[in-house]
């Protein structure tokens, strides 16, 4: 698993590891009770704090991605289809709001941009 960090990013370092680290997941890179780097091992790796990565896992625990079992470390956890399929639509969700936004405020009508929503679909 290939972390990167941009440290000149406004999005948090915990952030960036918690989206990094599902997409492998999502991606299928990193496999279901596939075991993560520990906390410190993937700080030192990353140069961050091991507060910054523990923050990570936690939140990667929240939401379902993850499995960490004290004194063993944290795993992927096993999901079923219907797990993965709503984070993809999630993920298209977030996509499609932020280009209505973008529509929006370059001055487009809903109608003007549900017209281009029909027209890039069909393509």
């Amino acid at each position: 698993m290939k972390l990167i960090i941009n440290n000149s990013s406004m999005q948090p370092i915990y952030d960036q590891i918690v989206t990094q680290i599902k997409g492998c997941i999502m991606r299928r890179e990193l496999k279901a009770e596939e075991m993560l780097p520990s906390v410190r091992g993937l700080a030192k790796e990353l140069k961050v704090s091991a507060l910054t990565v523990k923050k990570a896992y936690d939140a990667l625990e929240e939401e379902g991605f993850v499995v960490t079992v004290h004194g063993k470390g944290s795993f992927v956890a096993a999901f079923n289809q219907n797990f993965l399929m709503e984070e993809k639509r999630k993920e298209v969700e977030a996509g499609l709001e932020r280009a209505i936004r973008k529509g929006r405020s370059c001055g487009m009508s809903d109608t003007e941009i549900t017209e281009l929503f029909h027209i890039v679909l069909e393509d």
